[in-house]
């Protein structure tokens, strides 16, 4: 690339300090894991982040980013586009592909700033889009939004964590005999759309948590039962809402039951 790799991020200003952030609240600091192949931006924005509070993981290109993500696990990957070996595109396709790292958000910071090299990032699942150069507090803006779009869907599946399990295992069941039993819930169950008419795109560890919860089973039992931490279930409670267009577990099962997409 022949644009200098420091000034694709724009002036760096000292950050003011007055306001906390979520990174700052907390103490553990938001991961970020930063890959680009020029390293004069690398070491420009990395020293920014840090600055906000962030820890910083950098990468020279998509091959040592996945390696760095599968090992640190991040709560945000930004990356760049065009880069040798693999590029953000390869590296997303990765991420999205793994039971780990699937929900993770992914901003593409890249030199591209053509309406339709956008619209191919986010078709290909990116959650923000930054072209450059770019103000690096704009940057730090759009990684706080996603880290907190992140942790609201976290939260609302923390919310049923602790629930009741008496009363969602009744509600469960209320729900199966609608669907499957005699009368009224005859005529639902016979509504009943096959799996083949859903196009959903569950990984198995989704699907396996999907299973699980319609058993009544809570983040703790579920995170025993597949040897998992209670955070990446309540992750993947979360993408199970987004990708059904659900709101609360038991809406998450009477879809699930509804379409046939577990026993």
């Amino acid at each position: 690339m022949s644009q200098d790799p420091a000034a694709a991020a724009g002036p760096i200003s000292e950050p003011s300090g007055m306001e906390e952030t979520p990174e700052a609240a907390t103490s553990t600091p938001v991961r970020l894991l930063l890959v680009d192949d020029e390293p004069g931006l690398r070491t420009a924005v990395k020293a920014y982040l840090e600055d906000e509070g962030f820890a910083v993981t950098t990468a020279n290109d998509g091959e040592e980013g996945w390696t760095a993500a599968q090992a640190q696990m991040p709560d945000v990957v930004i990356t760049d586009v065009m880069m040798p070996r693999c590029d953000g595109y390869g590296l997303l396709k990765r991420l999205r592909a793994d039971e780990r790292l699937g929900g993770t958000p992914v901003i593409f910071l890249t030199a591209k700033g053509m309406t339709a090299d956008r619209i191919a990032g986010f078709q290909a699942g990116a959650d923000d889009y930054i072209p450059k150069p770019f103000d690096p507090d704009e940057l730090v803006a759009r990684v706080r939004n996603v880290v907190r779009r992140q942790e609201r869907l976290l939260a609302e599946a923390a919310r049923f964590a602790d629930a009741d399990i008496g009363a969602m295992a009744r509600q469960i069941t209320e729900i199966r005999s609608m669907l499957g039993g005699g009368g009224a819930g005859g005529a639902a169950g016979s509504a009943r759309k096959p799996v083949s008419d859903v196009k959903l795109d569950f990984t198995p560890r989704e699907a396996s948590v999907l299973q699980l919860v319609a058993e009544g089973m809570m983040n703790k039992e579920i995170a025993r039962r597949l040897e998992t931490s209670i955070r990446n279930v309540e992750k993947y409670v979360s993408r199970l809402f987004i990708k059904t267009g659900t709101a609360s577990r038991t809406e998450l099962v009477r879809f699930a039951l509804e379409h046939g997409l577990v026993d």
